[in-house]
């Protein structure tokens, strides 16, 4: 275990699943099934096929998503959520539930920050 995990365990989690791109690809393979690449891409919407690429290659090697081939014309690629990447449902869950119900103070908070005149982070 590295000094990070040390410190906080969840480090290795959040380095995993809340990188920019991965939490949108895991909702929409949780909440819609398996998918091809380009109904991924429409469905999250501003990626771009390079950097879904290297995500989804990510995931599957985590083993969070699974890549199914199937040799036809043109080749068939589908990508679906594991069980390993379904346990995160109930994470998901929470933390939609927490945006809900705190995200408009934390937009108080801010606005209230920002017009007292201290330097924005």
């Amino acid at each position: 275990m590295d000094s990070d995990s040390e410190a906080c365990p969840i480090t290795p989690v959040v380095d995993i699943v809340f990188s920019r791109w991965t939490t949108p690809i895991l909702w929409s393979l949780h909440n819609r099934g398996r998918q091809r690449f380009s109904e991924l891409e429409r469905g999250i919407g501003g990626i771009t096929a390079k950097v879904l690429t290297q995500r989804l290659r990510q995931l599957e090697r985590d083993g969070l998503v699974a890549r199914t081939y199937t040799p036809q014309i043109p080749p068939r690629v589908e990508y679906e959520i594991t069980e390993l990447g379904r346990s995160l449902g109930p994470l998901f869950h929470h933390l939609s539930e927490w945006a809900v119900t705190n995200l408009p103070a934390v937009g108080t908070a801010r606005a209230e920050y920002d017009g007292s005149g201290r330097p924005r982070p």
